[in-house]
């Protein structure tokens, strides 16, 4: 067989499949791989067409197809089958060659894997890949870690099937060495979950304190996505609240089942944040209201609680409230991106990575799932203070979120006293004001520590660390 593919895709379901087609689009020869062979030749049957494929049935003949240095893409699950996969390839490839990951691992899996076959001379590239199957075919975000070597040799492809911003740029960049692809794709799914349960909450708030249907909301979320809120998911939201059930002819949205599913990636968001330290509440909100909806048990055994009485709007006040639901769900989506950005940078320099934040938010202007508008700001914020500690901190964007806050506390305000979850919208709200808060009630944290379990404390007049003899006589002493 020759070598005459410039990339190889080993992993033939729906997005390794589709990335195949798109390399093959971009005027790529593409090796084709799969574990099921059958899957390999209805690819070339089906698709054959689009560009050149190297059809192949063993792990000899995938690797004998590629040139060098070869360029090796998995699109298998992550975890355990992942491992098996390099388990056999790597053994068939020289030093120079790639593997590249494009599934959604574990970063920690990623700097494993990394390492181990450094020692081996073969680069492993764990990257980011946002957008789905559409964006798989038709260009999605990518963001690659791993070394700058593999980059130059593997990023001109990359760039070439990637989105485009709307000025033209690639959406894809080189993130940062071993597993900062796979980070930040953790944090950009992070973000998905706020983003989706801020949505939501909205949905929920103009249904059921302003009495708007499905349809009428699908308006309003019309109307949102032509200004500061533009974005892939109130694009898709106004879609899906506007379709109608073809079997009974009512809303969609309600022959769903309410319970939303979750494979992961959001969940290792708030794990790792917990492990470095970043409060990222909004999107641990997001998680846990997912986690709350998938308890039927639960919910069915709590329906008989007590809540209050609705009151109805009349159409002058529903529209007000609409208009002071889109600030809150504006403000909020501002923490959300703040949350994340902030534990990218901390993930940054916990493991030495030097992430570029402007260019993880340029690369996520097209192509990915949270690909918005207002994006576009975020990546100037940071092109003009790489060093800015949080979003919060640009003036920009301190000033819509502070215009906001009003409508923002009225909308929580009508939440509680109509008895709707509105959780994501609070958990912004109280982030955003533990930040301006000049004290916290963690002074009287550190006092109970103290008291019960002798951990000391630190003055807010001199230098130094503290005990109070609380079974004494309470006279402090240096710690």
């Amino acid at each position: 067989m020759s070598t005459s593919a410039q990339i190889g895709v080993t992993g033939l379901a729906v997005m390794g499949r589709n990335l195949a087609r798109n390399f093959a689009r971009n005027g790529y020869t593409v090796a084709l791989h799969n574990r099921t062979a059958s899957r390999t030749h209805d690819l070339v049957a089906k698709f054959g067409g689009e560009g050149d494929f190297v059809p192949t049935e063993t792990a000899e003949e995938f690797v004998a197809a590629l040139e060098r240095p070869r360029r090796l893409v998995i699109m298998v699950k992550a975890g355990d089958p992942t491992d098996a996969v390099i388990e056999e390839f790597a053994p068939l490839l020289e030093p120079g060659d790639m593997i590249v990951d494009g599934g959604n691992a574990h970063f920690a899996d990623t700097r494993r894997r990394e390492r181990a076959l450094r020692e081996r001379g073969i680069h492993f590239v764990g990257t980011g890949v946002s957008g789905g199957e559409e964006g798989a075919l038709n260009g999605p975000s990518i963001m690659p870690g791993g070394s700058e070597e593999s980059y130059a040799a593997l990023g001109p492809m990359l760039e070439k099937i990637s989105a485009k911003a709307k000025d033209g740029a690639p959406c894809v960049t080189h993130v940062g060495p071993d597993g900062a692809g796979h980070f930040v794709k953790m944090v950009h799914n992070g973000i998905e979950y706020a983003d989706m349960q801020l949505i939501g909450e909205a949905y929920q708030l103009l249904r059921d304190v302003a009495g708007y249907s499905p349809a009428q909301i699908a308006g309003i979320f019309r109307k949102w996505n032509t200004g500061r809120l533009d974005s892939y998911l109130i694009e898709i939201t106004a879609e899906v609240l506007s379709h109608v059930d073809a079997a009974t002819g009512k809303p969609f949205v309600d022959v769903v089942v309410d319970e939303a599913g979750q494979k992961g990636t959001g969940r290792w968001t708030v794990q790792i944040a917990l492990d470095l330290g970043v409060p990222v509440s909004g999107i641990a909100e997001a998680v846990f209201a997912r986690s709350l909806s998938g308890h039927a048990d639960l919910r069915a055994a709590s329906k008989d609680l007590a809540g209050p009485t609705p009151t109805a709007l009349s159409e002058p006040e529903a529209a007000a409230f609409a208009d002071r639901v889109e600030q809150a769900l504006y403000a909020s989506k501002i923490v959300s991106y703040t949350q994340g950005f902030h534990e990218i940078a901390a993930g940054s320099e916990a493991y030495g990575w030097d992430i570029d934040l402007g260019a993880v938010a340029s690369i996520w202007r097209g192509g990915c799932i949270i690909r918005a508008a207002f994006l576009d700001r975020i990546t100037a914020a940071y092109d003009a203070r790489p060093d800015l500690p949080s979003l919060l901190a640009d003036k920009t964007f301190a000033g819509e979120i502070g215009a906001a806050q009003d409508d923002w506390r009225a909308v929580l305000v009508a939440a509680t006293v109509e008895g709707v979850p509105a959780p994501g919208f609070a958990a912004a709200l109280a982030y955003y004001d533990a930040l301006r808060a000049d004290r916290l009630p963690a002074a009287l944290t550190q006092g109970q520590r103290d008291f019960f379990g002798a951990h000391t404390y630190r003055r807010t007049d001199r230098d130094g660390a503290f005990h109070t003899l609380w079974g004494g006589d309470r006279s402090e002493v240096p710690a």
